[in-house]
């Protein structure tokens, strides 16, 4: 079901723009993210601050979009989006001395602090990645290639998440002791 929320304001806005144009799609976004994010926080009782960032970028990129008529303004709300991401994951890291990876998840995950920077450092590449990827598409092909562009390119956060995965699995502790460790084993 998580699945098909973070991927469904997607999903319809391809559909949108595929039926109608880019300005119908970009208020079928807008209107789609602020029912994910109520579902978000009438489940979880709570919007993580990516939740209210992404809100906030696609209302206001939306907003100036549709005000405009200027497609421009929310084909780059994901270049703006993940540069965001990976200046903040950096200057937290470098400046703050905090990584916010762990602050966020580290209730859920017991890691080792070297996994943690390097996941950290995994996040802002990678976010450094798909702001460059989307500007480029922006800045080289049509809206048409654009859209196709932003439905296919969910390759690259799903390859993302399933090599993250696997490489925090080799490195998760467990608070159980090995059987190796007990006594007449």
């Amino acid at each position: 079901m998580k699945i098909l929320v973070d991927f469904l304001p997607i999903l319809l806005f391809f559909g949108a723009y595929k039926l109608h144009n880019i300005y119908v799609a970009t208020a079928v976004l807008m209107v789609a993210t602020l029912a994910q994010m109520a579902y978000i926080y009438a489940t979880e009782k709570r919007l993580q601050t990516i939740h209210k960032i992404t809100l906030a970028l696609v209302l206001g990129f939306g907003a100036l979009t549709l005000l405009l008529q200027d497609e421009r303004f929310i084909k780059w709300k994901p270049s703006v989006l993940y540069a965001a991401m990976a200046i903040g994951l950096a200057f937290a890291v470098w400046v703050l001395k905090k990584n916010f990876l762990k602050l966020l998840l580290g209730s859920q995950l017991n890691l080792p602090d070297p996994v943690w920077m390097r996941l950290n450092m995994a996040w802002v590449v990678y976010c450094a990645f798909m702001s460059a990827i989307n500007a480029f598409v922006v800045l080289n092909y049509s809206t048409e290639d654009w859209v196709n562009f932003k439905l296919w390119g969910y390759a690259f956060p799903l390859i993302f998440i399933v090599a993250q995965g696997i490489y925090i699995s080799r490195h998760l502790k467990t608070d159980e002791p090995d059987k190796a460790d007990e006594p007449g084993v």
